[in-house]
């Protein structure tokens, strides 16, 4: 006699059998391959958002600036200065598309003449061309930019950093600097490739000349370049900015830290990544305890489908399966919770919600073939059950 074939629907009936007429088991057994996968999604979910918005940021500020500052004589070891015409020398060189000047200015910065002024808060002053915002690509909070105007006169811009610890709220207000008060007429959003600027109190090149005794000598030059040219202009701008001790001059690019923070994103993820695995195999053993426990209660109705003519691939097939259902169940779970964790997390930090299509397949996969390997030794051993004995036993 030839055994009747079963058909993919027939084998999902019987398959799903078992997981309808035991659901809180079919619930607890699928919750551990949930909670394995879900760890696996969120936390490369997490880490891809994460490193999408640090690579959103170096698109909009970009990887072709940078920074010339003052260094220090390699004969004497004290401090040299940038000369003053290291800004227009450095504008010259070819490739360079803008420059931006920044020149400390020693004199305090504090809320009122009432303040000591030992107490200023770290917040360093800083002379300012018009060009610099420009050349950070930074943005205004409140207020505006020193221009040629204000720029003469006793305005300051401050640094978001700045404005919290002098307790400045909005434009109008004014701070101490120097025996004279100057008003506030912009506050700057966050820089992050510039944070020594959130930290300092910027004014104008010719009032910090006029009205406070600055120099004139740059501290630090930002420049732009073409993205093709960066390399070749980091190697001139020394020599380019002073000529008779290029070796005095630092130059650094600061989006390189977060160049390396973008390629390092995920390097911590590795153990959590570990952890979402051995998650996702205790998951595992649950099912096959489930699926050898479901042999043992199910050895009469194992030995009656052998008795009415069902092969033992059938039978094998039918336990698989059932694991395979009760696996692919705990994984679609799984991957619908961490991609909730995750969505929840990129909204809370102002993210970019991003879940990698290799992690949502990878981890479906995996829950699979985890299902498949918990599923045949129980498979194997209904198959191998006598029916004469499985019907005894029943």
């Amino acid at each position: 006699m030839t055994p009747a074939r079963l058909g993919p629907r027939d084998v999902l009936h019987v398959g799903s059998a078992g997981l309808r007429s035991r659901p809180m088991r079919v619930f607890l057994s699928a919750l551990g391959i949930a909670i394995g996968i879900a760890t696996m999604i969120a936390v490369v979910g997490v880490s891809s958002s994460s490193q999408a918005k640090l690579l959103r940021e170096l698109d909009e500020l970009g990887t072709n600036m940078l920074v010339a500052t003052e260094g220090q004589s390699m004969f004497s070891g004290q401090d040299t200065k940038l000369p003053k015409e290291a800004p227009g020398m450095i504008s010259r060189i070819e490739g360079v598309e803008s420059v931006g000047t920044t020149g400390d200015v020693a004199q305090s910065v504090r809320r009122s003449e009432n303040i000591p002024k030992e107490e200023t808060g770290g917040i360093g002053l800083k002379a300012a061309k018009d060009d610099l915002l420009e050349v950070l690509r930074a943005r205004m909070q409140k207020g505006t930019w020193l221009n040629g105007a204000t720029g003469r006169y006793p305005s300051v811009v401050l640094g978001n950093v700045s404005a919290e610890r002098l307790g400045i709220t909005e434009p109008g207000q004014q701070v101490f600097i120097g025996g004279r008060y100057f008003t506030v007429i912009g506050i700057l959003d966050p820089v992050p490739l510039a944070p020594e600027i959130e930290r300092s109190a910027l004014i104008g090149w010719e009032a910090a000349e006029q009205l406070l005794g600055f120099d004139g000598h740059p501290t630090a030059i930002y420049e732009r370049s073409a993205d093709d040219r960066v390399a070749a202009v980091r190697g001139l701008i020394a020599p380019t900015a002073n000529p008779q001790s290029p070796s005095t001059v630092s130059v650094t690019d600061p989006s390189a830290a977060l160049q390396a923070k973008a390629a390092t994103e995920g390097a911590f993820s590795t153990l959590l990544l570990g952890l979402g695995g051995i998650a996702l195999l205790v998951g595992g053993v649950g099912v096959a305890n489930t699926m050898i426990i479901s042999v043992l209660e199910r050895r009469h109705e194992i030995g009656l489908r052998r008795s009415l003519g069902a092969t033992k691939g059938q039978v094998r097939i039918q336990f698989v399966t059932e694991s395979l259902l009760l696996s692919g169940l705990g994984g679609l779970a799984g991957i619908a919770l961490g991609a909730a964790a995750t969505a929840a997390y990129a909204h809370a930090g102002d993210l970019p919600w991003v879940v990698p299509l290799w992690a949502v397949t990878g981890g479906f996969a995996s829950t699979l073939a985890i299902g498949t390997l918990a599923g045949l030794y129980p498979a194997v051993r209904a198959a191998r059950l006598s029916p004469t004995l499985a019907l005894q036993a029943g």
